[in-house]
């Protein structure tokens, strides 16, 4: 495997409304770039540390006793739409052209590109399909049939990756932290739509396919103070 050091090793923490990032090359204008990522998601600071594993009314949901999780992912209410999706004609429009209407999530994330970096993105799932905006301009970036979608891949740790592997096309790697929410909405809108369980496999290293022709792995590492997040070029 080919790695490639930056030079720098840059802290990600997802908030909201999220951080403004540069403006970098847009999702389907990418190369691939040659370019590998350290990252390091810092754990929370609340009360009890912060992090707790999994309940046993865990077992019986996705993350089936495997994922460490934060313990205000545990109790945190999920509420769906929190961009409040019909005041905004501009998705409004984007949803009625595919004839798409029922939301059942939405939210600003962040989106990696083919070369690695980081762009905000507005995530969006309908019963039927993901769909990802720009929220800068209101352009539909890419709308994803749920049938298209093979699996998620996410790490044992606690952290806010995930990645939508879709066998057709190429892959999505992102960040949130209502990763739980999204992860449970996805299985459930799976299950309604094609009547089979989406997989969702937990591992601290795996690959994806960034781009058509691009391959990288991501290797996740408990360190102290939080997880450290690896992206490198296959």
């Amino acid at each position: 495997m080919e790695e490639f050091n930056l030079s720098s090793l840059r802290r990600v923490k997802i908030q909201t409304p999220p951080p403004q990032f540069d403006d970098y090359r847009d999702d389907n204008e990418g190369d691939g770039g040659d370019e590998s990522e350290t990252l390091e998601t810092l754990k929370p600071s609340m009360d009890n540390g912060g992090i707790t594993t999994t309940t046993e009314e865990d077992l019986q949901g996705p993350f089936m006793g495997i994922k460490v999780r934060r313990r205000a992912s545990l109790h945190r209410d999920y509420r769906g739409d929190y961009l409040d999706v019909p005041s905004q004609p501009a998705l409004m429009k984007i949803l009625a052209k595919q004839g798409d209407r029922k939301v059942l999530f939405a939210d600003k994330v962040l989106k990696f590109t083919g070369s690695g970096k980081m762009k905000r993105r507005i995530l969006l799932i309908t019963d039927f399909a993901i769909y990802i905006v720009d929220p800068d301009t209101d352009v539909l970036k890419r709308r994803i049939a749920l049938t298209a979608v093979d699996k998620l891949c996410l790490s044992e740790l606690s952290d806010n990756f995930f990645a939508i592997i879709i066998p057709s096309e190429y892959d999505c790697l992102m960040a949130s932290t209502r990763k739980s929410e999204i992860v449970t909405v996805f299985i459930e809108a799976t299950k309604n739509t094609s009547n089979y369980e989406l997989d969702v496999v937990f591992s601290n290293r795996f690959e994806y396919h960034a781009a058509a022709e691009v391959v990288k792995e991501i290797q996740f590492n408990e360190v102290e103070g939080g997880v450290k997040t690896r992206i490198a070029r296959k």
